[in-house]
């Protein structure tokens, strides 16, 4: 294991540093063995650290914790996944509490072009079981990676379905990979391990407290192109994660329901209030995010050629070939010119007719 690994762990333990100044921090300094070796004073100054905050990373001394950690993830074959890890998850990178180490096991691609983020009660109806059910067999033979929090009700529904229709399927977990939580669904995530995968950022022997679901399902909305709320009440945690889901400028979709059953009403609040869009099928959702559409052909792609493109339009347009579509961060990202350049470049293309707009700032070839 890297040294610095091990130095990276431990940052992830400091008191009153979380994902947000753990990320300044790291960006700042580029290590996170450097981070360690600062000076106080230094650590001080720097924009939202302050006295308290760089008190606690110099007064920290528990590193036995980060070592057991170590002998774990290499006892368990974890796959250790930071943020200059090309498997991290991009999309989950874009988010600015995106996590600083995630823990992974399984065979999924968490890079694949097409995740739809599946939540709902615990507690479902036949009606959520069954809408669960269809939707997700109406989804098959589309490679679409389905991610849940292997909870009870529709997550557990959802990750079984996707199994039985051949897509990948991951479990997003609110504790660490030496357990399963519930313990009834221990058979369900080997068998996920197989076909898809469990994801967490929390170390081993974390337990799934209360107040580590929020944090969850900050990943389950970030990690998706798309989630779609299947039933949930007003006050349901699914709430919470389709309200991340919005914040990270993802596509929520939303089931609706009678409005008498309690179990709909966080569902048809969020089509109401527009904070999701009104799905009834998978084809609603194959059709809103385009995935049902084939990749155009090289002979298509080879008549762009004969446009007279700048270089900036020519990158995005080689982006966009390689990855059908992508999310405007993404794209400002990977451009490594000015927004107001790349701005300018989309518009032009657009107004050739080359790429094409799609909801929650996504573009792609037209």
């Amino acid at each position: 294991m890297p040294d610095d690994l091990l130095y990276l762990l431990s940052l992830t333990l400091i008191p009153n540093i979380g994902e947000v100044h753990a990320n300044e921090l790291l960006n700042h300094y580029g290590s996170a063995k450097a981070i360690f070796t600062a000076r106080k004073s230094e650590l001080d100054k720097l924009p939202g650290i302050g006295t308290i905050r760089s008190h606690s990373v110099k007064s920290f001394k528990d590193f036995s914790k980060a070592e057991s950690e170590l002998k774990f993830i290499e006892k368990y074959k974890i796959t250790v996944l930071t943020r200059q890890d090309s498997r991290y998850p991009q999309k989950l990178l874009r988010c600015y509490d995106a996590p600083v180490v995630l823990y992974y096991k399984g065979n999924a691609n968490l890079n694949a072009s097409k995740i739809l983020s599946v939540i709902g009660t615990r507690n479902n109806s036949d009606y959520g079981r069954e809408t669960t059910i269809r939707i997700i067999e109406e989804l098959e033979n589309n490679e679409v990676l389905i991610a849940s929090g292997l909870a009870y009700g529709i997550d557990t529904i959802a990750h079984k379905t996707a199994l039985k229709t051949g897509n990948a399927t991951l479990g997003v977990l609110a504790h660490g990979l030496d357990r399963i939580y519930p313990a009834s669904n221990k058979s369900l995530a080997k068998e996920m391990l197989d076909n898809g995968g469990l994801l967490t950022d929390f170390m081993s022997g974390c337990k799934p407290d209360k107040q580590n679901f929020p944090k969850r399902n900050r990943i389950v909305a970030g990690i998706a192109d798309a989630t779609i709320v299947i039933e949930t009440d007003i006050n349901g945690g699914s709430m919470i994660t389709a309200e991340l889901a919005n914040n990270y400028n993802r596509d929520v979709f939303a089931v609706p329901g009678r409005t008498t059953d309690a179990k709909s009403r966080g569902c048809n609040y969020l089509i109401r209030s527009n904070k999701a869009a009104l799905v009834t099928s998978g084809k609603d959702i194959l059709d809103f995010m385009n995935w049902n559409r084939s990749a155009p052909s090289k002979t298509a792609l080879q008549k762009k050629l004969f446009v007279d493109l700048s270089p900036d339009e020519d990158m995005i347009i080689k982006m966009l070939t390689e990855k059908q579509q992508m999310h405007i961060d993404e794209i400002n990202y990977n451009c490594n010119i000015n927004s107001s350049a790349v701005a300018s470049a989309i518009l032009n293309l657009e107004l050739q007719g080359i790429i094409v707009s799609m909801p929650g700032k996504m573009y792609k070839l037209s």
